[in-house]
């Protein structure tokens, strides 16, 4: 199986933008992703969360990577991509940090900068969503 390399890059966090309303947040991460030898800068998925609800915990939807259609392993890059953004917004973000007293709040269209790489294998052939 091939190595898939994900360079996060950048979150955009709760944007109307991207589909965010009163029922969910919707942030997109942003990524590069290198296999073998291609390159695809710039990918993004979106990071659909209930509003009111923790950064730590509650569950987030991940959707597949816009505009790409080539081998990928989801489960992997789902985990990259929730461990990327608790690890940014949350309790213990470090782009945006919470205490755990907070409650009731939203912030909206922010941004947050910080290259984390990661790796895993991807099936060979096409890809399943």
């Amino acid at each position: 199986m091939p190595n898939a390399i994900v360079t996060l890059t950048e979150i955009a966090q709760d944007s109307q933008d991207y589909g965010s309303d009163d029922e969910h947040m919707v942030s997109r991460v942003f990524f590069d992703l290198e296999i073998e030898d291609h390159r695809y800068p710039g990918l993004h998925v979106d990071v659909k969360q209930t509003v009111g609800s923790s950064f730590e915990t509650a569950p987030l939807e991940v959707s597949a990577p816009a505009d790409y259609r080539g081998p990928m392993n989801h489960d992997a890059l789902r985990q990259a991509v929730e461990g990327y953004y608790r690890s940014q917004i949350g309790g213990a973000g470090r782009g945006i940090r919470l205490g755990a007293g907070a409650s009731n709040i939203r912030m909206r269209n922010n941004r947050v900068r910080s290259r984390v790489q990661v790796q895993f294998e991807v099936p060979q052939g096409d890809a399943a969503w």
